[in-house]
């Protein structure tokens, strides 16, 4: 998959209140989808879409445990999310420095 594709799903998969719901409950360790539907009263099969849309971005894995399935991060995508987004703070961070320097410089010129 091209990067910019992974990209796309991770943030398309990120842009969903519930589904950060369920990475924030997964960054607390593996869980069902029975658990992680309980606290949002959502049904096993509304939750177990959300949990596909995050499994198709990379940011979870599952794996059928006995009668359950178990639910896990999978933190690569997340990984190069984190990538693209901090190359872009770096690059307004420079940006910003070099605007206020010029302010600076501005206001000492000033008469």
């Amino acid at each position: 998959m091209v990067q910019s594709e992974v990209l796309d799903r991770a943030f398309a998969a990120l842009a969903d209140p519930t589904r950060r719901g369920v990475l924030t409950r997964l960054g607390e360790g593996p869980a069902t989808l029975g658990e992680l539907a309980a606290p949002t009263g959502m049904t096993l099969t509304g939750l177990k879409k959300h949990v596909q849309v995050l499994e198709d971005a990379g940011l979870v894995t599952t794996a059928k445990v006995g009668r359950t399935r178990q639910c896990r991060l999978g933190g690569e995508r997340l990984d190069e999310a984190m990538a693209w987004i901090s190359h872009y703070q770096r690059l307004w961070e420079r940006r910003l420095d070099g605007l206020e320097a010029y302010l600076t410089l501005q206001e000492g010129t000033t008469p």
